[in-house]
């Protein structure tokens, strides 16, 4: 097999003058794996399944062939498409995310995006619709009810759909409104899977109906990146709340997040840590749409440098600055580990993950390490004066 040829520019990847432009406006000034691996394929018209480890870059592997279709029929015809490519995903704010990753890459040729998302008044959506945008970027029961109940509204010339963290789609949990979907949407279209983690769901994947798709791994089936540095402390559940507090008093200046098992808990952690002077907030599902974007903000903002979180925060989301990930409760679910780690060390960046393991929690950890396949390096109850160095 011959040696592959590093790519050192998006040029050399096919992308067109406008597209190179744009990426250097954004700050990418090299492709990375997933996008230098999957962007070539993407141009040639093939479908694709993407593995990639989350910060590196996923949306850019997608976007940017999509852009590029629009860019050469508006030269063709003149006039650009709408609803030219839907891309799903599970969390709203992830949905979010990767229209403002659209629009800042589309800038140059007067992009248009529509966000179809829980929690927002369906007729703002409804005039955003009425706009006739290019991309559509939706969670998939929010589009379902456009496409039942907005008059006027169809897929019809859809030419791109996008599963963004593919494997949360494909879960019994958006399964009825991506079905109907599939149901309603051209064929004839290319289909991009993308996700951190990939589980071996054939029939789900063929009901997406890909055609002969190239599968891309930029990393291996499940791992973490390695500029993260990655501990945990076995401690006792009825002292969980004392270490946490310990953990952030020590590196104060760091932006953190805390994830969480339970929406309760991401309010009543916040309660505690504001009471003992440190500048939290919560955000989770139980909260409206309008106080999460709100929460997220003020994160990335700076005004708060603690995010208590349920695993909805714990999906694709782009935080430069977080400096900190600490596992409060354990997740059941081995992959979101993988997922909710990765909102520190992204894009070539360094960063520490702190786990909190008690003695109900130890089964899955050793599950998550299995499922990487590394140990962590142990803080155990006796080493409480140890700093903590990041």
């Amino acid at each position: 097999m011959a040696e592959e040829k590093e790519v050192k520019t998006f040029k050399e990847l096919g992308l067109r003058d406008e597209l190179v432009e744009a990426c250097e406006n954004v700050g990418w000034k090299t492709p990375s794996k997933i996008q230098a691996e999957a962007i070539p394929h993407a141009l040639e018209g093939k479908d694709l399944i993407g593995l990639a480890q989350t910060g590196s870059g996923k949306t850019g592997a997608f976007a940017l062939p999509i852009l590029q279709a629009l860019l050469e029929i508006a030269e063709n015809q003149r006039t650009v498409p709408a609803f030219f490519a839907c891309v799903l995903s599970p969390t709203r704010e992830l949905a979010i995310q990767i229209s403002e990753q659209f629009e800042a890459l589309g800038s140059g040729i007067s992009l248009r995006c529509a966000v179809l998302v829980g929690g927002v008044d369906m007729m703002q959506q409804t005039l955003a619709l009425g706009k006739r945008p290019h991309i559509v970027v939706a969670t998939p029961g929010r589009l379902m009810d456009h496409l039942t109940n907005t008059k006027g509204f169809s897929l019809g010339t859809l030419k791109y759909l996008v599963l963004d963290e593919a494997d949360r789609l494909l879960n019994d949990d958006f399964e009825k409104s991506l079905d109907e979907i599939l149901n309603v949407i051209p064929r004839m279209r290319q289909t991009y899977l993308f996700s951190a983690t990939m589980t071996k769901k054939v029939k789900k994947l063929q009901r997406a109906c890909l055609k002969n798709p190239v599968k891309i791994e930029a990393a291996s089936k499940y791992s973490t990146v390695d500029t993260l540095k990655q501990q945990y402390r076995f401690v006792p559940a009825k002292y969980k709340d004392c270490y946490l507090v310990y953990i952030l008093t020590e590196v104060s200046a760091s932006s953190t997040m805390v994830f969480t098992r339970t929406c309760d808990a991401t309010r009543l952690l916040a309660l505690m840590l504001r009471n003992l002077g440190q500048r939290a907030i919560p955000i989770s599902g139980h909260m409206s749409q309008s106080k999460r974007l709100g929460a997220l903000n003020k994160f990335k903002a700076g005004e708060c440098n603690i995010l208590i979180c349920t695993d909805v925060a714990s999906r694709g989301l782009d935080i430069p600055s977080v400096d900190m990930v600490i596992n409060y409760d354990i997740p059941t679910n081995s992959k979101d580990y993988i997922h909710r780690v990765g909102r520190t060390a992204r894009a070539g960046r360094t960063g520490v993950a702190i786990s909190l393991v008690n003695q109900y929690e130890l089964e899955w950890y050793l599950q998550i390490e299995k499922l990487i396949g590394m140990l962590y390096i142990l803080f155990s109850i006796e080493a409480t004066r140890m700093k903590v160095s990041i």
